[in-house]
């Protein structure tokens, strides 16, 4: 099986940034994409953005566009998702998710194939 691990969520103010990593390890020949999801209180599990581990093809949502970045360590087996100009509404527990379909497939819930536990990430008004 494959196991993800998230680190780097945390209280921000709005404006601010913060990077989260997602180290995967295990059966980690079975991963085509990585990306990451999130879900705030009271709203869906929603994909936030996707990468594909050697295509170099990437996916945003709308709401994150220009100011998130996607990016992977292929060495490392790790992704990363740098978050600048972060607003209160992008608060919500970020999930990693991996899977061996495309990245368009990992935007759907049932398209991953692996997640992480998640991380908190507060952004302050």
């Amino acid at each position: 099986q494959v196991q993800l691990v998230e680190s780097g969520g945390g209280l921000v103010q709005a404006g601010g940034s913060l990077r989260l990593s997602c180290l995967a390890s295990g059966r980690t020949f079975s991963i085509y994409a990585m990306g990451w999801f999130r879900q705030a209180p009271g709203k869906e599990r929603e994909s936030v953005a996707s990468i594909s581990w050697s295509g170099g093809n990437s996916y945003y949502v709308d709401s994150v566009k220009g100011r998130f970045t996607i990016s992977r360590d292929k060495a490392k087996n790790t992704v990363y998702l740098q978050m600048d100009s972060l607003k209160f509404e992008d608060t919500a527990v970020y999930y990693c998710a991996a899977g061996g379909g495309s990245t368009a497939t990992l935007r759907n819930y049932n398209g991953v194939n692996y997640w992480g536990k998640g991380t908190l990430v507060t952004v302050s008004s």
